[in-house]
Formats: C-alpha cells, structure tokens, sequence
C-alpha cells in the first residue's frame, strides 16, 4: 500500500469515527479525545486503541461493536480489531476544540 492510499483510508476511518458517538454525550468519540492511535497494516488490517471517558461506561459494549462495524465497512480496510485502553487515563483535555466549546468547556 503505497502513502497516498494509506492516507485516503486513514482519513475515512477518521470520518467514520466522527459518526460514532456516546450516547450520553452529544460529541463524537473522535473529538472527544477517545482515539489514542490508528494502527493501518499494508494488508489492510487496523488495530485501534481506544478509551473511554469513565472505565465504567454503561455504554462501553455498544460504542466499541459500533466502532468495529463502522470502520469495518470503510473502503479499503481488511479487518479491525478494537483495544479498550485506560492508559493514559482520559481527561478533557484531550478533546478537540470544537468539542470543548460544543460541551460548554471554553
């Protein structure tokens, strides 16, 4: 998979992690700070590390299948596999400016 490619898939698992949203929070899980990195193999595997804003997320099972079949569906990806990470420790910081100002933070 040459850089050009790469980037283009990359950029639609991005936008398909935008869709994706908590549903206690009315921000996605992308800028909220969620996503600790994008792992895209040259056979078109992606392993992701995500978190959660609180460990005991009632809705941790649904966000993450949602995650899964979201970026399995994206043009390009082979397979995913989704890591529940709690290091480090989210806060929100981590989000984006638009989520700050979105949930009244800025």
């Amino acid at each position: 998979m040459d850089a050009e490619t790469r980037l283009k898939i990359e950029e639609r698992i991005i936008a398909m992690l935008k869709t994706v949203y908590d549903p206690e929070i009315p921000v996605n899980i992308y800028d909220l700070g969620l996503i600790y990195k994008i792992d895209l193999q040259d056979d078109g595997d992606v392993s992701i590390d995500m978190t959660l804003t609180a460990p005991n997320c009632p809705a941790a099972d649904f966000i993450m299948e949602d995650v899964r079949q979201k970026v399995d569906s994206v043009e390009g990806v082979n397979s995913s596999v989704i890591n529940l990470v709690f290091e480090p420790e989210w806060d929100k910081d981590m989000m984006s400016e638009e989520a700050k100002l979105e949930l009244g933070f800025l």
